[in-house]
């Protein structure tokens, strides 16, 4: 199969593009390096060496023998993601390639801004660049399970039954974002199901809990791993708590530490994509799929992580 990837240089593009490949399927790939411009802008970096990207291709050819195809673009840019949809021709589209920060979009009014135009006019110009070129072709979209906010039912996979004055009905499951980057999110998840409504485009809209880890069997050395963030605002709350336990440093839960969220590993987050890439949905068919493993508070995560680090004779002291 033939495999488009939105996002290729990412925490999760980089890993799923080698992962597909060594499974026999065509990658090629889509980015404009944002990620690494956002983490330098902050003042912080990948506690992991990352490779250019002409670098890392080479590396993974040299150890697998398999070929990767990139193209460096915007996916604002409607012409360039027509052009490249059009030359490439998938069966299937990753959308991975989004600011993937909550804290980066409450910054102020222009990073709000820049977060919902970057993710939603990108997520639009790839709708319409299937619509024109690959009407066939299966979108998967990265969504995230902070979409549905922390309400106390149980979360069904995208839809529920509800009865309101004897009437019933299936309708979407509520959206309670937290963030402008959430909201950006959900923005994307109605303008996906109106352009499976009105155009018939097959999509997998994949409500991923917060990923954690580094190594795939794909790495198997330094010039192939993916990022890793440890900083506030790109870095998430598992992967900062072990970096901080592994430098000496008190563990620093944030706010109350109740918050509590999904969790999913980097290694299970690629299984996971791929059953679903394998396994496209029926023609003209919208589906969702919940991803993770388990769910903690952030105080949790906290103790945790400070347990096994005192395994390893770390002090894993919690910051309170």
């Amino acid at each position: 199969m033939k495999v488009m990837i939105m996002g290729m240089d990412g925490y999760l593009g980089w890993p799923l593009a080698m992962y597909l490949a060594d499974r026999g399927h065509k990658v090629c790939g889509i980015d404009n390096m944002l990620r690494r411009k956002m983490v330098a802008e902050i003042g912080s970096q990948s506690i992991t060496p990352i490779k250019k990207m002409e670098e890392r291709i080479e590396a993974y050819k040299k150890a697998s023998g398999n070929d990767l195809t990139f193209y460096k673009g915007d996916l604002t840019e409607s012409a360039f993601v027509n052009l490249a949809i059009k030359k490439e021709e998938p069966e299937c589209i990753v959308q991975l390639g989004q600011v993937p920060s909550a804290p980066y979009s409450m910054i102020d009014v222009d990073h709000c801004n820049f977060v919902q135009h970057n993710n939603i006019i990108g997520h639009n110009n790839i709708l319409f660049a299937i619509k024109e070129n690959v009407p066939d072709c299966h979108l998967l979209k990265l969504g995230t399970m902070g979409e549905y906010g922390t309400p106390n039912i149980d979360i069904p996979e995208g839809f529920f039954e509800v009865e309101y004055r004897g009437r019933k009905d299936e309708l979407p499951f509520p959206r309670q974002p937290g963030s402008w980057y959430h909201l950006t999110k959900v923005h994307d998840t109605w303008n996906l199901m109106f352009a499976n409504k009105i155009w018939g485009i097959s999509a997998t809209d994949v409500m991923q809990g917060v990923v954690h880890g580094l190594n795939t069997p794909q790495m198997v050395d330094d010039d192939l791993l993916t990022r890793y963030d440890a900083d506030e605002v790109f870095g998430t709350a598992i992967n900062r708590f072990c970096a901080q336990a592994v430098i000496g440093h008190e563990l620093t839960p944030y706010g109350k530490g109740g918050q509590t969220r999904g969790y999913l590993a980097l290694r299970d987050s690629m299984q996971c994509f791929t059953i679903a890439i394998e396994n496209s949905p029926e023609e003209g068919e919208y589906r969702v799929f919940n991803q993770f493993d388990e769910t903690y508070s952030v105080n949790e995560l906290a103790e945790r992580v400070s347990k096994v680090a005192q395994e390893y004779d770390l002090e894993g002291k919690i910051w309170n």
